[in-house]
């Protein structure tokens, strides 16, 4: 529909979404999916992968997925999960930019925005004598000034109620001659996975290629429309099964949840859990294959569909 286009800011796309906070979640919800997907939006009986999304985040609740959304917080569940091991080196995490002392911090690390997503709430920090503190001082500070009570612009009820901080972390050496650091983002159904996404060659600000995989590491013959694909060979790794087994285990309480893994010279290291993958708005090229990754998710009946609708879908 070419709306980037006509508004290729997004800070500026988001300040717009926000002017119709009034407008009921499901009416929004229908409207941005008609808007971004050029399709009308069918709850009644979802077949595609991104009306299943959009089902799920208007209709399910389960407050596990809350706290599971904030970086740091999720951080509590991995390790009851008893994968502690994989979880980032954390430095600390701040309500206050004041309280981050740098000068303790190594030369290199990450700032995140705990409720960002989509990679837009990510400062890489790779040498601290060099890096301008007035722009990352006014790009936290946007961060922790966004209200508690505001609406999430797609919707997504798992940012509701909850407050932005800033968690640092350790930065991850990768060689980009070999594609940097590879991410493997497992689709995943109550501890099944489903499909996966292979991230390599991202650029420091913007974009990275985007291949998508079956569960046997072979590729699909579909892109996403919305990124650029992945070109590299990317092969499978050595400890697959047990990038496997984390996606499994961590995926297993929830009916969709993509669990994102780093495997660096064959250390696993947790990502982050993210429920509805581009809020759900994302095309594919071939656009059959939404139905195609759709017809991979069966709703089960449960108690924390909100009372009125459908519970299960398939």
């Amino acid at each position: 529909m070419g709306y980037k286009k006509l508004f290729p800011n997004r800070s500026l796309r988001i300040k717009l979404i926000q002017l119709f906070n009034f407008i009921p979640d499901v009416t929004m919800v229908r409207l941005q999916y008609l808007i971004k997907t050029g399709r009308i939006l069918n709850l009644k009986h979802p077949k595609r992968f991104t009306e299943k999304l959009q089902y799920y985040k208007l209709f399910y609740r389960d407050q596990l997925m809350k706290q599971c959304t904030d970086k740091y917080d999720v951080r509590d569940y991995v390790a009851k999960k008893n994968y502690s091991s994989i979880l980032n080196e954390c430095y600390g995490v701040y309500d206050k930019i004041e309280d981050i002392d740098f000068e303790i911090l190594p030369k290199s690390f990450v700032l995140k925005d705990t409720l960002g997503g989509g990679g837009n709430s990510v400062i890489i920090v790779t040498d601290k004598t060099k890096m301008d503190y007035n722009r990352i001082y006014r790009q936290m500070s946007s961060w922790l000034n966004e209200p508690v009570n505001k609406k999430n612009p797609g919707r997504e009820w798992v940012y509701d109620g909850m407050k932005h901080r800033i968690i640092i972390e350790k930065y991850i050496e990768s060689d980009f001659e070999k594609g940097g650091l590879i991410d493997y983002k497992f689709f995943c159904s109550y501890g099944e996975i489903k499909f996966l996404y292979v991230i390599a060659d991202r650029q420091l600000g913007g974009k990275a290629g985007l291949g998508i995989y079956n569960i046997d590491f072979e590729k699909f013959a579909v892109n996403r429309a919305d990124e650029l694909p992945l070109e590299r060979n990317i092969l499978k790794p050595g400890n697959y099964q047990d990038l496997i087994k984390v996606a499994t285990d961590l995926s297993e309480p929830f009916p969709e949840a993509r669990i994102d893994l780093y495997n660096e010279n064959g250390k696993i290291t947790f990502g982050e859990i993210t429920f509805f993958d581009g809020s759900g708005y994302m095309t594919f090229e071939p656009d059959e294959y939404d139905e195609t990754f759709g017809d991979m998710f069966i709703f089960k009946e449960s108690e924390y569909w909100i009372k009125g609708s459908c519970n299960k879908k398939s």
